[in-house]
């Protein structure tokens, strides 16, 4: 070899080397986009399961506010059945009384 080719050669392997030292730096940029990418992921992941056990939490909240109203409402039942036997009750009492009353 002459000293012109050996300096094509060179020449040669020095653009191979710049284009490939421009590959690393974009293979590297890529490699740290990815592992970016990889951490958002997992934080998403971990919020999502943070949010998952939130509205877990919302939904057995909700379902006693929702039960509320009808215990509320089973409970006036309740009273106003009692509070009709009683008054009837009350009231067959006194008669019962009465008529004994009259009789004796």
């Amino acid at each position: 070899m002459t000293d012109e080719e050996i300096a094509v050669k060179l020449a040669e392997y020095g653009k191979e080397i710049g284009s490939l030292k421009h590959r690393a730096t974009d293979l590297e940029e890529q490699n740290k986009t990815i592992q970016e990418l990889a951490v958002s992921v997992r934080e998403l992941a971990i919020n999502m399961r943070s949010m998952m056990e939130e509205q877990k939490d919302q939904g057995s909240r909700l379902d006693t506010l929702e039960r509320e109203p009808a215990e509320r409402w089973n409970s006036a039942k309740r009273t106003l059945f009692t509070s009709l036997v009683s008054t009837i009750g009350g009231g067959l009492a006194v008669a019962i009384v009465y008529l004994l009353a009259q009789i004796m």
